[in-house]
């Protein structure tokens, strides 16, 4: 596995990956492709949706890269699509990076009652 080139503190990369991915279409599509390269017509069939539908969902799939589209060499007008396993890798690498139990850190509030809160050894009186 490569190093990621996404900090996994860019939160609008993040932000992109997760709102492109926030759709139940798009997850089933990004399902299906897991098991393998489909056409237009084999998404529409397996998830009941009109090929403009699958087209508009695989250009959001496209735009963050995670799908890849190649045409077919004999008769161009059929399309096929798979995962881009690159893209793949790193978007796991980010995100596995960003939840990490690991990054949290024991930090306390320095406002609130618990952050304002001053040893009674501290206060002067008169």
């Amino acid at each position: 596995m490569t190093e990621a080139t996404v900090s996994p503190t860019d939160t609008e990369f993040l932000f992109q990956q997760l709102k492109a991915l926030a759709n139940p279409k798009r997850l089933q599509i990004l399902h299906l492709l897991m098991e393998g390269i489909h056409c237009n017509c084999e998404l529409g069939e397996a998830l009941d949706m009109s090929p403009n539908l699958i087209s508009h969902h695989m250009s959001i799939l496209r735009d963050i890269d995670l799908v890849d589209v190649e045409r077919d060499a004999v008769d161009a007008r059929w399309i096929y699509f798979s995962v881009n396993t690159a893209a793949l890798a790193e978007l796991n690498q980010v995100f596995s990076a960003f939840f990490d139990a690991d990054r949290i850190q024991p930090r306390r509030p320095t406002c609130g009652p618990q952050g304002s809160v001053v040893p009674m050894t501290d206060i002067v009186i008169g």
